[in-house]
């Protein structure tokens, strides 16, 4: 496997380009071009939970004075790169942090609710698991994610190591066209990475609903994310059907 910030890396077509070869033997170019369909809702939570659940360097986003903020996004993909990779199912939780103690308002956490620390991000096969592990560092592992779909919503659990993790359930928001940037903090090497994400689709957002639930098992992640007292209501639910690129992570420096 070549680390895509590593100078041995292959070259692609451009500046910025450049091709990674998976541990599971797929070669994939960044930076990534995906589509699929993205369901997702911001919770309150602890803030002192939360933050234990980050990296040395980054810091949850405040929502209220001891409140901070965890993500449920439910995603489905139906074209990873050049298809070298088939079609799979994931489900993330990210904690919506930053890397310095400067203050986010609640507003553009609202927008950029899928943005953060990705904490658990479980997938359905084993070429999706390497992809993420090897070029970001991303806790990707190999889970049962099944998603329900009808015309007004979408119920996905998820089942790990042979228990439930979690069942989550979303209504989704009308949505118009429009580009939107964000980016997804991870930690490979023993470093902090950060990897601007660009979406380019049909995007809804709406604030403040009691239109996302969320449900948790007996899983040990289940019981952390339990233990973080998460919000009854949402802040916010989300929905994204179109591109999404994800560029390879670029590493920042703590200031903790």
């Amino acid at each position: 496997m070549t680390h895509p910030n590593s100078p041995t890396g292959g070259s692609g077509d451009g500046p910025g380009e450049r091709s990674v070869t998976l541990s599971t033997g797929e070669t994939v170019s960044l930076p990534l071009s995906t589509e699929g369909t993205f369901l997702g809702a911001v919770f309150s939570a602890r803030r002192d939970g939360v933050g234990a659940l980050l990296p040395a360097g980054l810091e949850p986003i405040r929502v209220a004075p001891r409140r901070a903020a965890v993500t449920f996004l439910s995603a489905s993909y139906r074209r990873v790169g050049d298809g070298t990779i088939a079609p799979y199912d994931e489900f993330a939780v990210v904690v919506p942090a930053v890397h310095d103690p400067t203050a986010v308002p609640v507003a553009s956490l609202l927008r950029r609710g899928a943005s953060g620390y990705v904490w658990f991000l479980p997938v359905t096969t084993d070429p999706a698991r390497a992809l993420g592990t090897d070029v970001w560092g991303f806790p990707k592992v190999v889970a049962d994610v099944t998603h329900e779909d009808d015309a007004s919503r979408r119920r996905t659990t998820v089942s790990a190591d042979g228990e439930r993790v979690l069942a989550f359930e979303v209504k989704r928001p009308r949505a118009i066209r429009r580009r939107e940037s964000g980016y997804a903090y991870s930690v490979a090497g023993g470093r902090l990475l950060r990897a601007p994400v660009d979406v380019d689709g049909d995007v809804g957002i709406w604030p403040y609903t009691g239109a996302a639930s969320v449900e948790f098992g007996d899983h040990p992640r289940a019981r952390r994310l339990r233990s973080l007292d998460i919000g009854r209501r949402a802040l916010a639910r989300f929905a994204v059907d179109g591109e999404v690129v994800f560029a390879a992570g670029d590493p920042v420096e703590p200031t903790r």
